[in-house]
């Protein structure tokens, strides 16, 4: 029989027939929701949220390279920030910051050093001091700017010690020279640590152990003198003990020149140098230091001394200016690791005015 009776036009099959699944087969797909009206599309959204990423990232992308093109165009890595006092005072006191261990010298407190010297505003320096030391040559070079620049300039240093202010960080305070009241501690600086150490570490025994043996080619025995795949010979040592000497004498030298109460009595400094630090109640007892108290103090010292009126008188601290470049590079160098260079230097030998708990070169 045919599905459709010519005579009605009417199928035969009941009324909904179309709308009864057979067993097995597939659910007709739901019908298409009706168009929402006044409401963005998700792929127009999407195309205006990537048109808007492109142009909010091509101006910070500009924005990064002007800061980064500004920062190589100039020597100057400072920027100036107000501190204290009159903040639109004519006169100036600069503070110079030197924190950290001090390496080569030739870093962030020497260009705030070069940064003083050419602002003639600047009539007086705080020196805050918080490193713990660093190599002999590094901490000398920074004193020996101090020094130049407080003699260029005749201007005043007063020092302020932050919570260490040890070795090679008490060296540098010693700019101050022999003027009275000039170096102020915290109740809880530790201070002092005057001396001299050259790090060695003896791996002969785990290279030994581990069937290890060193066999460099030298023009000399004593080329490679200091090396940790070998004990160190008396003759290594004696020549060693020798350079340490000569840089512990200059650092007692430095002190003298720094602290009149010392060069009065230069036993006293004899019973202080022994490398120990002092709490700032025992360096106030044996000369190292001249009052207690904080970076207040010392800027109140330095503006009487330069004669300032606090009233017209800007005090001023430096920060560091990093551009786009420099956090890059960091960032490549960070993620290579140390490359040959720095572990050449790392395994050369130092000496260093540093308050460390490294292996020292003392008698075995």
């Amino acid at each position: 029989m045919d599905a459709l009776n010519p005579t009605s036009g009417q199928s035969d099959q009941p009324p909904f027939a179309h709308l009864v699944q057979e067993p097995g087969a597939n659910p007709p797909p739901p019908p298409p929701p009706p168009p929402r009206r006044g409401r963005l599309s998700a792929g127009l959204i999407l195309g205006l949220m990537a048109l808007l990423a492109v142009v909010v990232g091509g101006a910070v992308l500009l924005g990064f390279v002007a800061m980064a093109v500004t920062s190589l165009g100039s020597d100057d890595q400072t920027e100036e920030h107000y501190h204290s006092l009159a903040r639109r005072g004519g006169d100036k006191i600069a503070i110079i910051t030197v924190e950290g261990t001090i390496l080569d010298g030739d870093g962030f407190a020497k260009k705030q050093i070069d940064r003083v010297r050419e602002d003639k505003n600047v009539k007086a320096v705080v020196l805050r001091v918080n490193s713990p030391g660093g190599t002999v040559t590094g901490s000398d070079y920074l004193y020996h700017h101090l020094t130049k620049l407080a003699k260029e300039r005749e201007i005043p240093i007063v020092v302020s010690m932050g919570g260490i202010a040890a070795s090679g960080g008490y060296y540098v305070a010693m700019a101050v020279g022999d003027t009275p009241d000039t170096i102020y501690a915290e109740p809880t600086t530790w201070t002092g640590s005057i001396g001299v150490v050259i790090p060695h570490y003896n791996l002969a025994g785990l290279m030994q152990k581990w069937e290890l043996e060193e066999d460099s080619v030298k023009s000399h025995p004593l080329k490679q003198m200091g090396s940790p795949t070998k004990k160190m010979t008396p003759e290594e040592r004696a020549i060693f003990q020798g350079l340490v000497d000569d840089s512990f004498g200059r650092f007692k030298q430095i002190v003298l020149a720094g602290r009149p109460k010392l060069r009065a009595d230069p036993k006293t400094l004899d019973r202080v140098a022994t490398g120990q630090v002092f709490t700032t109640h025992d360096a106030l007892t044996s000369g190292l230091v001249d009052r207690e108290g904080f970076i207040e103090d010392a800027i109140d010292r330095a503006a009487e001394l330069a004669g300032l009126d606090k009233e017209q008188t800007k005090v001023v601290k430096y920060k560091r200016h990093a551009g786009l470049f420099d956090f890059g590079l960091s960032a490549h160098a960070a993620s290579r690791g140390p490359d040959l260079a720095m572990l050449l230097d790392m395994t050369s030998p130092r000496a260093y005015y540093l308050c460390t708990w490294l292996p020292s070169m003392t008698d075995e």
